[in-house]
């Protein structure tokens, strides 16, 4: 497996990521909140585990708060395409509370990409249905 954070334009399968899914793997292992937010449409929607944050000003506040104050790092696991998604499976580490939480955490972060930027992000622990 590569590391995340030298994540080229083509995975292992021959699945090509979009560059906005780059940069967002990128941009959290580098913790480079500006690079994350230049990813995202102006009017893109973030669905995390149950919660949804519309627009860049909401998921900086995001972002800030889940991602980079408690230093998450993402190491991809495995990439698929499925429904005009981009599902990235990664393994979440960071100095979060881990209580409650599987070891290790999986989750798919799920990418709906239009034109060059991320129009809805849906972040859930690995293998649920895409309701969860």
């Amino acid at each position: 497996m590569r590391d995340p954070q030298e994540i080229g334009e083509h995975y292992e399968k021959g699945i090509k990521l979009p560059k906005p899914v780059q940069t967002y793997v990128r941009s959290i292992n580098t913790n480079d909140p500006d690079a994350l937010l230049s990813g995202f449409a102006q009017d893109a929607v973030v669905r995390d585990v149950g919660r949804e944050f519309r627009g860049t000003a909401a998921i900086k506040e995001w972002a800030n708060r889940e991602i980079f104050t408690v230093n998450v790092t993402l190491e991809v696991r495995g990439v698929m395409e499925r429904d005009g998604q981009t599902i990235v499976t990664v393994k979440i580490d960071g100095t979060f509370d881990r209580t409650g939480l599987p070891d290790p955490l999986l989750m798919d972060h799920c990418f709906t990409v239009v034109g060059e930027k991320i129009a809805v992000l849906t972040c859930r622990l690995a293998g649920k249905p895409s309701g969860s």
